[in-house]
């Protein structure tokens, strides 16, 4: 096995070992916070931008042609996933600066490292890219009446739309991009090979640094306020018992390949911590515990996605259930 293979399959043990690192940080230097926080969005750009060169761009003209999975995306992200979230906040503290943060992170579907557990579970990770843009827009439009519907105008109207558009083209669209570029580069120089190659190192420790940094900027301020933010661990930990189950069912009733299925499995459960952590940032004065919120969810789903990248191809979608698909 390869080094880098070796580093996907151990990439839960070696976040860990960042987020050690990010809480003696956190809690024996709190004034490295300012500096830290400076640099979580050019850490997420650089991490989205290596995650996006692990798929090879110039074949996924036929995933953009598959419109009956990319409807079941959206469907399962933005009509089912809404549904299931607001019955799990019932049972949580009915605190806005808590729920903000569960309802921010959980109703916003992932872009970046789901295409690599997706592909680590033997999914199609290519369709899991092409349906990346619409996911990202769509969770644009409908979060702020997400967030009306669930918790009133007056928390509806302190989300600004400034830093979600500003974090979409910084952080999404300008490394999807360059990805491309660069692939198409790599495709014509022997150069732009062996820098694509060489960036091909890079995901899992980019996604550690960007745990380093998140952590360690947000730990000093929400050190008093730990038995809050470990209220809404069961929340997630239920989301994601749930959400496989029913990701498995729709593509069961849609007849879909076994590539595809384990694809809406994991589209269905992962969520876009990361990159909605900017506007969490940017929410006002008395929702100081919003990022903490969203970056716990980090943490349970990455535990969770170790157990997934194993059930998923050896349980919930195995290969024989190709038999049943058309």
């Amino acid at each position: 096995m390869s080094s880098k293979r070796w580093l996907q399959r151990n990439q839960v043990a070696v976040y860990a070992v960042f987020v050690l690192l990010a809480v003696a940080v956190g809690l024996g230097r709190p004034d490295s916070v300012p500096f830290l926080e400076r640099l979580i969005d050019p850490v997420l750009a650089l991490l989205l931008y290596v995650t996006f060169l692990e798929i090879p761009f110039v074949r996924l003209r036929r995933a953009f042609r598959n419109g009956r999975f990319v409807a079941a995306a959206l469907g399962l992200n933005f009509l089912v996933v809404p549904v299931v979230v607001w019955g799990l906040t019932r049972f949580l503290p009915q605190r806005p600066v808590v729920l903000v943060g569960v309802f921010m992170v959980l109703l916003t579907p992932c872009i970046d490292y789901v295409i690599t557990f997706t592909e680590l579970a033997g999914g199609d990770a290519e369709q899991i890219t092409a349906t990346t843009p619409a996911l990202m827009l769509v969770q644009l439009l409908l979060l702020p009446a997400f967030l009306w519907l669930f918790m009133g105008e007056e928390v509806a109207e302190v989300i600004e739309p400034g830093p979600f558009v500003e974090a979409f083209l910084v952080i999404i669209a300008l490394p999807l991009t360059l990805a491309w570029l660069t692939e198409l580069w790599a495709e014509r120089s022997s150069k732009g090979a062996v820098w694509q190659e060489t960036m091909g190192w890079l995901p899992v420790p980019m996604m550690g640094a960007t745990l380093f940094v998140v952590i360690a900027s947000q730990l000093p301020r929400v050190r008093n306020s730990i038995d809050q933010i470990a209220s809404v661990v069961p929340v997630y930990v239920v989301f994601l018992l749930i959400m496989p189950v029913l990701g498995r069912l729709a593509a069961e009733g849609l007849r879909m390949d076994v590539g595809e299925s384990r694809a809406l499995v994991f589209t269905s459960v992962t969520r876009n911590s990361l990159v909605v952590l900017p506007l969490a940032l940017a929410l006002p004065a008395g929702y100081e515990l919003a990022p903490a919120v969203v970056v716990t969810q980090t943490l349970v789903e990455l535990v969770g996605m170790v157990v997934l990248t194993r059930a998923v191809p050896a349980w919930l979608v195995p290969v024989r259930s190709s038999s049943n698909a058309s």
